[in-house]
């Protein structure tokens, strides 16, 4: 096997600082961004060596990492935990889905300062009646659209880098004119982009698009009730970035079923060896050979040349 070339690892490294104006400098740009879902540092990582610049952590596909719906049943410490353990791996500016703020202004201001100690970029924050649900489901519930923007001018006097993007699920139930209304609110009250949940086709994200003129946020999640739409064509009805929060579970959680079906069937994998990430692949998306070349100058430094000999 031959030894990849020598990379930092952060180990070394202090966590990454000024994220959130990497990705406002992105968004200034004019450059569409992609951010692909990533719920654990595996995904982060192979997510980074496909080119992408940019990393979303979804609540739905975090909770489900961990065996749980999208209930409202993530704790804070498990989002900042895992967001930590994304970012200082990858480097990149990570979004993270904040769910209500983990309750009233003075929760969502504490969720701010926590995200922002880990290096995160921005953080999404959802007008939903906790306990929340998915946004392409029936049945949520809102508050009003005064109460999220105190929630939102909360957020925005706890943060110093982060961005705050401010996510409305009123389409779906008061209609886009009532969206765009309370995304203006949401705007004054200091949000930095919008993210309009469940748009169910091209004329309500045009709509939406031509009301609003702050960074917009598309959510391409699957079996929902936005219809699969390239990033072409989210750029050209005017929005700055989608996200694909769940598809890298869904990816992930189907290949392993169908190892694992297999396996019990056959009592072996040999026949789905082919389909792995081989160990040379591994120790390299990982810098195995990184750490242990820390590891070695590490026992050197602390050797004192007295006892050398």
């Amino acid at each position: 096997m031959n030894e990849t070339p020598n990379r930092p690892v952060w180990l070394e490294e202090p966590l990454p600082r000024d994220l959130g104006a990497a990705l406002a400098k992105k968004w200034a740009s004019g450059e569409f961004l992609q951010i692909a879902g990533a719920h654990d540092p595996m995904a982060a990582l192979v997510a980074r060596k496909a080119g992408f610049e940019a990393l979303y952590l979804s609540g739905a596909a975090l909770t489900a990492s961990l065996g749980l719906p999208d209930l409202g049943l993530l704790t804070m410490e498990e989002l900042v935990g895992r967001a930590r353990a994304i970012i200082r791996v990858t480097r990149l500016p990570l979004v993270v889905d904040g769910d209500t703020g983990f309750g009233e202004a003075l929760n969502a201001m504490r969720l701010i300062r926590e995200l922002e100690d880990v290096g995160v970029a921005a953080v999404q924050l959802e007008d939903q009646v906790m306990p929340k649900k998915c946004g392409h489901l029936n049945g949520k519930q809102l508050v009003s659209a005064e109460d999220m923007a105190q929630k939102v001018a909360a957020a925005a006097r706890a943060r110093r880098d982060l961005k705050i993007i401010a996510r409305t699920d009123a389409a779906a139930s008061e209609g886009v004119e009532a969206a765009i209304e309370r995304a203006r609110l949401y705007i004054e009250a200091g949000a930095d982009a919008i993210f309009p949940e469940a748009l169910e086709g091209e004329e309500q994200f045009r709509q939406f698009a031509s009301a609003i003129k702050v960074p917009l946020l598309a959510n391409m999640t699957e079996f929902g009730r936005t219809p699969q739409t390239s990033a072409a064509e989210f750029a050209e009805m005017g929005y700055a970035m989608a996200i694909w929060p769940v598809s890298s579970l869904r990816i992930c959680a189907h290949a392993m079923e169908k190892f694992f079906t297999e396996l019990k069937t056959t009592g072996t994998a040999a026949g789905t060896v082919k389909d792995m990430q081989s160990r040379v692949e591994l120790y390299d998306i990982i810098n195995y050979f990184g750490y242990e070349s820390l590891d070695k100058k590490v026992l050197r430094t602390v050797l004192d040349p007295a006892f050398a000999a």
